[in-house]
């Protein structure tokens, strides 16, 4: 009886505080729904929920030291948004109007300070108007094209060649004319109706409008695969403009921070690369494939960065090789607004993530110090002779693991002034953005008897200890006889294969070039890398190795007399100086040949974890004993030592082998080529170096030299410098 009465007690006490609860909730609705529901209903229909894409700043590049080579730098850019440009008081004035008015306020004050803006609008600022489509990047000319259709104005495909749109049938009909172009004055005519700019605008202040304006439609079009975007009006701007922006009550004005790339080295140009804006939709439609592929199988895209049109992104160099890397992932951000576009509440759905840390293999101390002994060289050379338009290039390859320590090249640039620069360097006859250590191939001459020497060990043709008789002429054709290089009988005698190496004897290395084949020449050239791709992660030629079938394609008959010319480095064999530094670090590692790269690492932005270690990969290997490798490295050794270039040596901190080489032009004129590694014993490093017109390859002998003692003379420790003002990720 006593339970049941407590068990009663407990259900009314529950019953008591559910209605509670009840009358509780009642009450707050009747408060929010009937005494201030006009007044929620007022907040929700002028509150504004909006979403916004947050940038991202792009990952730093080190070198193999922690050196910072490019990092990020906080600017201030300018945002102009029609849709915060309030109405106008005076009912006859349009709202288009009362925008351009804004943006004319907005233009006069950047020309007063020296501001530049963005503007893709390809016609003249000046009159008599004209269209600058040969000046501009295509992008702008799609773009246009774009937009022209969009107004039914014109559907001719624009080119940098078009000198003048057609009108559309429809157009004609509205102006009442049979056929004639769409002129540059009659598009200015057209936009500024379209804009409805104000009537007491001069043509040059309307035509300075319009190019504000036209970049805002263009982010309104209703075309495919178009994204609406917000519209940076400029980039980099003074904080005396931002103090006078924020005091001067500009309608439609907004300041944001934006970062920027900084490059905080004059050096390794041609490896760094450079950002830009996206140029085609097909380039944007291959950057964002990643994100389609994952959405179009179901899975999450929220870690793959989708790019918009105006992002920008690796153009060549490391920026574009690792720009999966660098990118990063954008934000959003939930923005709401009163009436007042007063920013009432702010929420991160996705925060941004800044891309990775990229370490590369180059040393920058190294690489400045390889860049000034090339310059020096080439130029005293210019001096010299007066040939202005030689260039040259040297590579330096870890024997290691194949990293890349040092790439230069000459004449070269900095990143740093690349834009103010850019119309003297495009005009420099030199070609100083050629990148010719990757690009340049070049007939190896002589540096490539000891790919002949090793093939012909390794096929059977010869031992190390064979001998040939080298008489000078050689006569094996009765219609093709030609001679070593030393043109005297006897020549140089009974030599074996260290020997021959050490004199450079053509006539040697003919015989043995005509014994095994052009094929097998072929196949060991090959596994050397010879004429294939190295693996380095930036764009290079893979050069030629002399073949039948590489003739045939030219439409030239292969005969006796090319096997020959290919076994001692001429003929059709064209190489780059990565190639035959990597080539030489091949042959003294005993033969496995890995791939060259600049990459070393990636770590988090935030140094948490290490996102890619790069493990050496081997390409090829090559057949070849250690007897064959000692034979080959004893010519090369005593040719440092003893032979035409010791003199050169003779100031090396370190023992070394090396061979040289000189490559017919044609002309009187030869490349002169030099390979190299060091330390004799037990190699570190091998060096290429190339100068176009240089002479033999012993006239580059001095520079090898040098950049060897660079290397080996060099022993402090890079550490992490971060310049002043840098932005880390």
């Amino acid at each position: 009886m006593e339970d049941r009465k407590r068990f009663h007690l407990r259900s009314n006490i529950l019953v008591v505080a559910f209605l509670a609860c009840l009358f509780g909730f009642i009450c707050i609705l009747y408060n929010a729904q009937v005494v201030h529901g006009k007044d929620y209903l007022a907040k929700s229909n002028t509150q504004v929920t909006t979403t916004q894409t947050v940038e991202t700043s792009r990952g730093i590049i080190t070198d193999r030291n922690g050196k910072i080579l490019v990092s990020n730098e906080e600017t201030y850019c300018v945002n102009f948004d029609p849709k915060e440009v309030p109405a106008s008081s005076d009912p006859d004035v349009s709202q288009k109007q009362t925008i351009a008015c804004a943006v004319l306020r907005l233009l006069k004050l950047c020309q007063e300070y020296g501001v530049t803006w963005t503007d893709g609008l390809p016609l003249s600022t000046e009159k008599p108007f004209s269209y600058t489509l040969s000046s501009v990047q295509s992008r702008e000319r799609t773009y246009l094209q774009r937009y022209l259709a969009d107004r039914g104005w014109s559907e001719t495909e624009l080119t940098e060649t078009t000198a003048f749109p057609l009108m559309t049938e429809k157009l004609k009909e509205e102006l009442q004319v049979s056929s004639r172009p769409l002129s540059a004055n009659l598009l200015f005519q057209l936009m500024r109706k379209d804009f409805d700019i104000p009537e007491d605008f001069t043509d040059e202040e309307a035509r300075l409008a319009m190019g504000v304006l036209y970049e805002l439609s263009l982010r309104t079009l209703p075309k495919p695969n178009t994204v609406n975007i917000p519209y940076e009006f400029a980039k980099d701007v003074p904080v005396e403009v931002i103090s006078i922006l924020h005091d001067g009550n500009f309608d439609g004005v907004s300041v944001g921070i934006k970062t920027v790339r900084q490059y905080n080295t004059d050096y390794a140009a041609h490896i760094l690369g450079r950002v830009a804006a996206i140029d085609t939709k097909e380039e944007r439609d291959e950057l964002n494939a990643p994100y389609a592929a994952a959405q179009a199988a179901g899975q999450d895209t929220s870690s793959i960065h989708y790019y918009q049109p105006d992002d920008k992104v690796g153009k060549d160099g490391v920026e574009k090789a690792f720009e999966k890397y660098l990118c990063g992932l954008e934000g959003k951000r939930l923005i709401t607004t009163d009436r007042n576009g007063k920013i009432t509440s702010e929420l991160y759905s996705i925060e941004p993530r800044p891309g990775d840390t990229v370490s590369l293999t180059i040393d920058i101390d190294f690489q400045e110090k390889v860049e000034k002994i090339l310059a020096q060289s080439t130029q005293t050379m210019i001096e010299e002779d007066g040939i202005e338009d030689r260039g040259s290039a040297a590579a330096v390859v870890s024997v290691a693991d194949g990293g890349i320590l040092a790439l230069a090249n000459y004449p070269t640039y900095s990143q740093r002034t690349y834009l103010e620069n850019y119309t003297e360097l495009a005009e420099n006859p030199g070609h100083p953005f050629t990148n010719r250590a990757l690009t340049g191939a070049y007939a190896p001459g002589s540096t490539f008897k000891p790919c002949t020497a090793v093939a012909a060990v390794g096929s059977g043709v010869i031992t190390t200890t064979s001998t040939i008789n080298a008489l000078g002429k050689y006569t094996y054709w009765p219609g093709y006889q030609p001679w070593c290089w030393r043109r005297t009988v006897p020549c140089h005698g009974r030599i074996n294969v260290s020997q021959a190496i050490f004199h450079s004897c053509n006539y040697f290395f003919y015989e043995v070039g005509r014994l095994m084949t052009i094929d097998v020449m072929g196949e060991y050239a090959a596994a050397f890398g010879l004429g294939q791709p190295t693996g380095v992660e930036i764009w290079e030629n893979t050069g030629v190795m002399a073949s039948p079938e590489y003739s045939q394609s030219q439409g030239v008959p292969w005969v006796g007399g090319n096997t020959i010319q290919a076994a001692i480095g001429q003929g059709d064999s064209s190489f780059t100086p990565l190639q035959l530094a990597n080539y030489i670090a091949t042959l003294v590692r005993g033969g496995e040949r890995y791939g060259a790269h600049l990459l070393n690492n990636v770590i988090s932005y935030d140094g948490s974890e290490t996102v890619l270690d790069y493990e050496p990969e081997v390409l090829a290997t090559v057949n070849m004993t250690e007897e064959t490798l000692e034979a080959v490295k004893k010519g090369m050794g005593e040719l440092a030592s003893k032979g035409s270039i010791s003199k050169y040596f003779a100031d090396c901190v370190v023992t070394a082998g090396a061979k040289t080489g000189s490559a017919q032009l044609g002309d009187s004129n030869t490349n002169g080529v030099f390979v190299c590694f060091a330390p004799f014993e037990e190699p570190e490093i091998a060096v290429a170096v190339v100068i176009e017109k240089g002479g033999s390859g012993a006239a580059v002998a001095s520079t090898a030299v040098e950049i060897l003692n660079a290397y080996f003379s060099d022993s402090d420790i890079g550490a992490m410098m971060v310049p002043e003002g840098t932005l880390l990720p």
